[in-house]
């Protein structure tokens, strides 16, 4: 699984001639299967009775983007999950188990269309969703947090990030923590070993082949420390780019 925050920082011109610089993290892809089509486009108020709330349950992609999501004004989040293609046309390999975790699956120019609409004007893309920006004028900053499980295996949307993070488990509790979830549909017997952790290791090897800057985070940490370490890094980078260090 993947997460990518991409932030916007106004009036300042920044990498590759663009008004744009994008972070990423993704979290062990082995860990989880789309049951229920996810909203597109996940933007909660990141203020609730005057004050900022985190809260942080099981973990893993959602909640760590969610909660990110909380701590920084002007964000969005846009889910990779949302743009799974119809079970129906999922190709299935010879022992019989559904591909769900290739490209293939995913509706990868629809995600890539919408990422493309914040990217034009994420100020005005906020206020379509009823969203108002917490900043001055001049001192606009705007983050696009992507999650997703293959988000670095995608060339194109890859292109766009500028920090990645991998959120990485063992083998052994990752194989447990898949197990005490329930499915719609449920996983077949032997999916597991069969196919998610080799897909897994397939699709971490050709992330790893196309992208050397990634920051591997160890999952079995705290939660509420991965999320300090991640948003701290975030932060520096904005503050950066706006001149503040």
């Amino acid at each position: 699984m993947c997460v990518c925050v991409r932030a916007c920082v106004r009036p300042v011109s920044l990498m590759r001639g663009q008004e744009l610089i994008y972070v990423a993290m993704p979290i062990n892809a082995a860990l989880e299967k789309t049951s229920t089509p996810a909203s597109p486009l996940a933007c909660s108020p990141m203020v609730i009775d005057g004050e900022v709330r985190i809260r942080m349950t099981n973990g893993g992609k959602s909640t760590m983007s969610s909660s990110l999501h909380l701590r920084i004004p002007n964000s969005c989040i846009i889910a990779q999950d949302a743009f799974f293609k119809d079970d129906s046309v999922i190709a299935v390999d010879s022992n019989g188990f559904k591909q769900y975790d290739v490209l293939d699956a995913l509706h990868m120019d629809r995600m890539m269309s919408k990422i493309e609409s914040w990217r034009k004007d994420p100020g005005s893309f906020l206020a379509s969703q009823s969203l108002r920006t917490q900043c001055s004028v001049g001192e606009e900053v705007f983050v696009l947090i992507v999650e997703g499980f293959l988000i670095f295996n995608y060339g194109p949307l890859n292109e766009l990030m500028d920090k990645r993070y991998f959120l990485e488990i063992p083998y052994d509790v990752c194989k447990e923590r898949r197990g005490s979830r329930v499915y719609t549909p449920p996983d077949l017997p032997g999916y597991f070993d069969g196919y998610v952790w080799p897909r897994y290791l397939k699709n971490r090897q050709e992330m790893e082949d196309m992208v050397s800057d990634i920051v591997f985070l160890d999952g079995l940490k705290s939660k509420e420390d991965l999320l300090d370490h991640v948003y701290g890094d975030v932060t520096m980078e904005i503050q950066s780019l706006m001149g503040k260090d």
